[in-house]
């Protein structure tokens, strides 16, 4: 049994958790074993009922909302689907990014033949998918990852635009900057040298904020999540401290 979820907003309509890195949602086809996930321990420690509005990779951690009634959920699940709904992820990448930049790639749902319904096919077009990003910082280091005698990554703020599953990982594969510690998409010789050297083994990507409009009143609602001590002896270690002061200040307040 896991400890009790941190709780960012909890009313009569909804509630928002920090979600930890490796734990499910939900009950999923593909990890029949995992007997713990967000809404068994969540329902545990409310001790109610509550609704799944929008998901979060298993390895992100970071700001999840739920409806605790249907009515609720409904309400919230439809600000997601109209794209209402403001996102953003803090993330480390190998390789230097561009100061700031847009991912336009559209992107096919995966297909598992075992967790995907039998109604869905293999040849289900691809999808648009946007993904914007601002680079914080950047940093080079003596330490080689397999074909340089340096390694370079970049601390990056990111806003998708749509929500197609493992965009965010996926698009910055495509853009030669995978997620540092993505096992599916990512650069095994640098997840490999990051954990050696620093002993951190995680998805180096968070869901820092989510802003949203109250399923009941309406009002928004800004929901900020800690990066976490892991990602942050992550971004010392890798010596990504930002060199901008608006970049800084925007950091603290999440």
């Amino acid at each position: 049994m896991i400890n009790d979820l941190e709780i960012l907003h909890l009313d009569e309509a909804c509630v928002a958790v920090n979600k930890p890195p490796d734990l499910l949602v939900h009950r999923s086809f593909v990890a029949t074993r995992e007997k713990e996930n967000v809404v068994r321990t969540l329902t545990r420690q409310l001790g109610t009922r509550v609704f799944t509005v929008h998901r979060l990779d298993r390895a992100t951690s970071g700001v999840l909302i739920f409806g605790l009634n249907a009515e609720a959920a409904h309400l919230l699940t439809t600000q997601f689907e109209r794209r209402e709904v403001q996102k953003t992820y803090m993330a480390i990448v190998r390789g230097y990014t561009d100061d700031s930049g847009t991912i336009d790639l559209p992107l096919k749902e995966p297909y598992d033949r075992i967790a995907t319904p039998a109604e869905t096919t293999e040849d289900k077009p691809a999808q648009e998918a946007i993904t914007e990003y601002r680079t914080l910082s950047r940093s080079e280091l003596p330490l080689s990852a397999g074909r340089y005698p340096t390694s370079r990554y970049s601390f990056v703020r990111v806003t998708p635009h749509t929500g197609r599953r493992h965009q965010i990982r996926r698009h910055f594969k495509h853009a030669s900057h995978p997620i540092v510690g993505d096992i599916k998409h990512g650069d095994n010789h640098v997840n490999q040298l990051i954990e050696r050297e620093f002993g951190i083994r995680r998805l180096l990507l968070v869901a820092s904020e989510l802003r949203i409009r109250h399923p009941t009143s309406d009002s928004p609602m800004r929901l900020t999540a800690q990066t976490g001590e892991d990602f942050e002896r992550a971004r010392k270690s890798l010596n990504l401290c930002t060199t901008d002061t608006h970049s800084e200040q925007d950091i603290s307040e999440r």
